[in-house]
Formats: C-alpha cells, structure tokens, sequence
C-alpha cells in the first residue's frame, strides 16, 4: 500500500495559476509614419510689400461756362475720348457778337476822332509858325489829341473783350483725356453770376496710383534701389495688371501725426483699364535678402508669443521639434532669421502623425501640379 501524500493548500493556490493561463501579450507596435520633407535651403530672396491704394488722374479740367448765355447744343458722346483743342458745347453767341459789333464801331469812331485831331495839331503848328494862333491854341489841341488816342486805347480794349468773350461761347477740351457726363443740358442758362460746370475731362494716360508705407520702409525701400525698379499692379479682382510702372519719389510727403509717406506710382493705361478712384494694391519691392534660409510658410506651425516650429528629420530618421524666428515673407516662404539650417529636412506632409523622438520614414515631397 502506498503511501498517501498531502500537499498544502498554499501550493496548490500557487500552481494553478501557472497551469490554466498564459502571460499576457505585448501591445503591437505601430509602425513609423510616412512623412515626406524639403531641405531648408539658402537663397537670395526679394522681399515684396503689397501696399493699398487707389487711382488718380494725372490731369483734371473742370469746364465751365466762362460768358453767360443759353446753352445751344453740346457736340461730344459723354465718356468719350476728346483732344485739346475739341469743340464741347456752343453758348448762343448772338448777344456777345452785338456786344462785338458796337465795340467795332466805338473803335472805328474813336479812330476817326483821333485822327481828326491830329490834323488840327499839325495845322495849328503851321499857324503858331506866322503868329496866326495863340500859342494856347495849340497846347490846346495837342492835349485833344492824346485824349483822342486814349480814347482808342480804350475802345480797342473793349473790342478785345467783346472777342474774347465770344470766342468763350464756342466751349473746346483744355486738356486731351476721357470727358464725362455733362452736368447741363441745351436750353439752360449757364454763366449768370458764376462759372457753371458744363463736364469734367479726365487725362488718364499716364495714370496715378497714390498709395501710403511709414517712413522707415521708405529709407529701405531707397535702400533697396526700388526708385529704379518696377511696381506691379494687382486689382480688386486679384488679378495683376499687364503694365509695370515707376515710383515717383519726388511726390513723397510725410504726415506728421502717423509718420506715414504718402507715395505715388505712375503706371502706362492705353487701354484706359485704370479708372480714377478704382482700388489697387502696389507690389513693390522692399529688399533683397542675400544668404537667407527659408522654408515654406506651410511647414511652420506659430506658437504663443509669435514664435513659429517646425517638425524636421534628423540624421537617425527620427522626428523632432525645431522651435524657430522667422522675418519676412518671401512670396509662399519664411525667410528664417534663427533656429534652422541650410539643408535640414523639414517635414512638409505627415507631420501630424509623427512624434517626437520617434522614427519616420520620410520621403521627397513633390509639390502637386498646378494644371
């Protein structure tokens, strides 16, 4: 008979767990993201500024009715393009050339008695010569004379008035440009008591842009050599007009309480696309950076206190964090004043999936087509 064994409970508590389970499992691990990456790269850049403005005539002429009268007919098309010199409206001139007509005879009449009294001063001369006058009388006559002569004087000025006043009837264009709409119509009296305006002639080629930057981007834009460079136009639509034009720095004025320059553009307009009082941005050129890192303005994620990060791939194809400064804007870019090197691997997609610290399998970014 054999002989019966007894097992503590305290072991047999001990080993059932090691009979009737298995260790747990490890989690899986997750495999590394796919990121793709540009090279931060060192170039020159041209630093652009996009300033607000709005558009001005070079030249506006106001018309106005210079004689008063009724206005007979105007012989423009209102928005028309007119030339110096064109015929705009006709005042009637019936009352100016009466006006002219008796200037004419008050002249001839003056000119009749001037010369009247030029021949009694020549006979009265003869006379005094044989003691047949007094001398008296011929003082007398030469005095006659020169009021006659003034007396000329003073008509020939008062036709000249009356023929400037009706050359005024027939209303021509000062300036060329593009005419508006006429602010009178035929039948109206115009000119009583004060120039009425007839229309308004704008020149619109060349055209302004006037626009405003502080006076510190002006000595960097002197700095930069701008005053010889081009200025593009970029309209309400967004889109960039097709003509370049110049700063004119000799229009600049500062204001005193801002600290603002008022600056103004001159840009070529054939076509008359530019219209006076239409809004525009100025790009100008602002500097030119030498040497600078950039990075694309996708890449960089801001912090509080304007600092901006940047997710890169180190040398083990580990992701990591690059807090870093950066200045101006290049076009799509960040010129990076601190914290990034020329040639570092900036993460451009997946970034979000990578963690810091942890591997990547990184790849080339390939920028998508535009078409």
């Amino acid at each position: 008979m054999r002989p019966i064994l007894f097992v503590p409970l305290s072991v047999i508590w001990l080993l059932l767990p090691s009979c009737g389970k298995k260790p747990p499992a490890k989690p899986p691990q997750m495999p590394p993201a796919a990121v793709s990456f540009l090279p931060a790269t060192a170039e020159t850049v041209t630093i652009t500024r996009d300033l607000p403005g709005r558009m001005d005539a070079v030249r506006v002429a106001e018309i106005r009715a210079r004689v008063a009268g009724i206005l007979l007919k105007k012989t423009f098309e209102e928005g028309a393009d007119v030339k110096a010199g064109d015929v705009l409206f006709q005042i009637d001139p019936a009352p100016l050339q009466a006006v002219h007509d008796a200037a004419t005879a008050i002249l001839a009449r003056a000119e009749a008695s001037a010369k009247q009294a030029e021949n009694l001063v020549s006979r009265f001369r003869e006379l005094v010569a044989i003691n047949a006058v007094s001398k008296q009388d011929a003082d007398n006559s030469q005095s006659a004379l020169t009021m006659a002569n003034a007396e000329v004087l003073a008509a020939q000025a008062a036709l000249d008035t009356a023929e400037l006043n009706l050359s005024y009837a027939t209303v021509t264009a000062p300036i060329s440009g593009r005419i508006g709409k006429a602010e009178v119509t035929e039948g109206a009296l115009v000119g009583q008591g004060s120039p009425t305006l007839l229309a308004v002639v704008q020149q619109l080629d060349p055209i302004y842009f006037d626009f405003t930057q502080s006076s510190v981007d002006l000595i960097a834009l002197k700095k930069a050599g701008s005053d010889q460079s081009q200025v593009t136009l970029l309209l309400e639509d967004g889109s960039e007009y097709g003509k370049t034009g110049r700063i004119l720095f000799s229009d600049a004025s500062v204001d005193e309480t801002t600290g603002m320059v008022s600056l103004r553009a001159e840009f070529p307009n054939p076509d008359h696309d530019l219209l006076p009082g239409m809004f525009a941005r100025a790009r100008i050129i602002q500097a030119v950076r030498e040497n600078v890192v950039t990075v694309p303005q996708r890449a960089v994620t801001r912090a509080a206190g304007g600092m901006g990060s940047v997710m890169i791939v180190d040398d083990q194809n580990l992701a990591q964090v690059r807090m870093i400064r950066t200045a101006e804007m290049a076009g799509d870019k960040w010129v990076v004043a601190s914290g990034l090197k020329a040639g570092e691997r900036v993460i451009m997609e997946g970034h979000l999936k990578a963690r810091p610290g942890e591997p990547v399998v990184p790849e080339p970014f390939v920028p998508a087509s535009k078409n």
